[in-house]
């Protein structure tokens, strides 16, 4: 298959350009499509593998070329298994004519410290009222296959917003509210929950619900137990309770300042191998 591409490049015409042009479009809206799912690493391992296999040909690695082309012959249908969620979108996007649209949102966001400011307002006075909140703060691996099942909010980040959310009785405090890129995108969205069953039986569908999606991706989880108004926050699948002020003050400026806070870095450290 790799050998066949790259023997095409000898004889190019402008109809092998218009022809090369159409497909770069749509696998770019390809790459669009999936830039916010957790989909999107596995392409990069895809594209990966196909790059791979154009060296191993032109190098006349003929085993390790064997290799590469089978698994990447097989990989159509590998790939509407896997891929089936967001080819489904592809085509709901296609039949709503949508497929031009860049989806691009055009915010005013706060500065960096007005979030951490807005944000540990919002989560002292939901802890200190009792109020459960599951706050999840998207970093490299998106979540817009998670962002789909909630509501979207498109909002700025500010404390009044966040309380009213998870206010108990209203439409959208049954979930978790999702943050990318210094913004409230969505609300009352489904998590994945933990499988490990002695960490189920031990905590609340919030707490496992934070270490589920911690454990599929990089994101950081932040959770306030109704119970008990403890805060706690997930990251790799790793569960650190009891968090207060100064420590939540700086994880989040960790996050969106991008200061490493040693006295939280230390916490989850320590922690992490005792609470999961």
């Amino acid at each position: 298959m790799v050998k066949a591409i790259t023997s095409g490049f000898t004889q190019i015409r402008l109809e092998d350009f218009v022809d090369i042009a159409i497909i770069a479009f749509f696998l770019y809206k390809l790459i669009i499509l999936t830039k916010e799912t957790r989909a999107f690493q596995l392409l990069k391992g895809i594209a990966f593998l196909f790059v791979a296999a154009i060296i191993s040909e032109t190098l006349q690695l003929q085993t390790l070329s064997w290799v590469l082309n089978s698994v990447l012959a097989s990989g159509i249908v590998v790939l509407a298994v896997l891929f089936q969620p967001e080819l489904r979108r592809a085509l709901e996007h296609i039949g709503r004519g949508k497929i031009f649209n860049n989806g691009l949102l055009q915010n005013f966001k706060p500065e960096e410290n007005e979030i951490v400011s807005e944000m540990q307002l919002a989560i002292m006075s939901l802890a200190k009222r009792r109020v459960g909140a599951l706050i999840v703060i998207e970093q490299r691996t998106g979540l817009g296959d998670i962002i789909a099942t909630g509501t979207r909010i498109d909002g700025i980040i500010s404390a009044p917003l966040i309380e009213n959310i998870f206010e108990p009785n209203t439409p959208l405090h049954d979930g978790a509210v999702i943050i990318r890129d210094g913004a409230i995108v969505a609300a009352a969205c489904f998590l994945p929950l933990a499988e490990d069953i002695a960490v189920a039986r031990e905590l609340g569908t919030r707490h496992r619900a934070a270490l589920g999606v911690s454990s599929v991706s990089d994101s950081v989880t932040i959770v306030v137990s109704e119970e008990t108004g403890v805060i706690s926050f997930a990251r790799e699948g790793k569960l650190v309770r009891y968090i207060d002020q100064k420590a939540l003050h700086d994880l989040l400026e960790s996050i969106f300042v991008g200061k490493e806070a040693a006295g939280t870095l230390n916490i989850f450290k320590r922690r992490a191998k005792h609470e999961k």
